[in-house]
């Protein structure tokens, strides 16, 4: 069995485009507003004979949007008892492959060995449903006059490698444009430790697979790299867009040195102009031509559902269009 998910969710979500409604995202609650979500988003029907428990392991930027579908779920199945622990995506793989989770969330795909590790446990390959957008932001503190980078400045802050092609390293806020007091201000950088999925898509995607410098200081967690960057007026962190608070600041992104830098919008993910859009995932283990559990089935059918994606929007993350939610429905069979 092969992994099921729609490929090319960036052609996907753009073809959508003009069924969502879409508003940027704002502001100082650190959810998006104005965001709906997509009107053709079927309502979830709830059905006999769920109940028993069910353990999520996995992604910490998946952790408090786990934690809002579980509280949802069990007001329609009180008989299910949820428990969900969100210390990095690599930990979802091996806590599926032993069985002590049956949903592992991640916030990147799996990587080949993990794959090869749960086929040679359980004989076949795990399933990945696509179950919201994230735009993965990079935040400056909210009196940082910054309000873009390019990618290559980016990885010049961030990476000791700087395989973007920035021609120096990047280690005060004057090198990025700023004046006055800012300009000898020195850069903070702070991000995820290397369990984490956005640690890894970071990596790939924006220091362009190069390594990390020694000074990046690491936290545990995507809320800790916000309150990192809120109290350091010189800080920069990277972390998911549901995260964001008053104390920080989303920038703009451009892919390319002078080219144009596209904010973290919900309409801008979908368009593929912001840089470091990405799609989040749940992973259960389906084995070929059996149902799922139905607890487990149940919560990937509410997660997908217009109620459950609404409850995407609620913490600030971006839903899915109906479109890309048929195809992660498919792989339910």
């Amino acid at each position: 069995m092969s992994i099921k998910v729609v490929k090319g969710w960036k052609k996907a979500v753009g073809l959508a485009l003009a069924a969502v409604v879409a508003m940027p995202l704002v502001a100082s609650t650190g959810h998006a507003a104005n965001i709906k979500v997509d009107p053709k988003l079927k309502s979830y029907t709830k059905v006999q004979g769920v109940s028993g428990n069910l353990n999520s392991i996995g992604s910490d930027t998946l952790n408090n949007l786990m934690a809002l579908w579980s509280e949802g779920f069990r007001k329609q199945y009180p008989n299910v008892n949820i428990q969900v622990e969100g210390k990095g995506s690599s930990t979802a793989p091996p806590a599926l492959v032993e069985g002590t989770s049956q949903i592992g969330p991640m916030s990147r795909k799996m990587k080949r060995v993990e794959i090869e590790a749960f086929e040679k446990k359980h004989g076949f390959k795990p399933t990945m449903i696509g179950v919201a957008l994230d735009s993965l932001a990079v935040y400056v503190n909210k009196d940082n006059p910054v309000d873009s980078l390019s990618l290559p400045q980016v990885d010049a802050i961030f990476s000791k490698t700087r395989k973007g092609g920035h021609a120096q390293d990047i280690v005060t806020w004057g090198q990025v444009g700023l004046t006055g007091s800012w300009a000898q201000q020195p850069i903070s950088v702070y991000g995820r430790n290397s369990a984490s999925g956005t640690y890894g898509y970071f990596k790939k995607h924006a220091l362009f697979k190069g390594d990390y410098k020694d000074i990046v200081k690491e936290q545990p967690g995507s809320a800790s790299v916000v309150l990192s960057v809120t109290e350091d007026r010189g800080g920069i962190g990277y972390s998911g867009i549901g995260y964001k608070t008053s104390g920080v600041k989303a920038i703009a992104l451009a892919k390319q040195a002078g080219g144009t830098a596209y904010g973290p919008t919900y309409e801008n993910v979908l368009a593929g102009k912001y840089p470091l859009g990405r799609m989040l995932y749940l992973y259960v283990a389906k084995a070929p031509n059996k149902p799922l559990a139905k607890n487990i089935e149940q919560f990937l059918r509410y997660v997908l559902s217009k109620e459950g994606q609404e409850i995407v929007v609620k913490d600030g993350y971006l839903p899915l269009p109906a479109q890309v939610v048929a195809k992660q429905l498919e792989a339910l069979k």
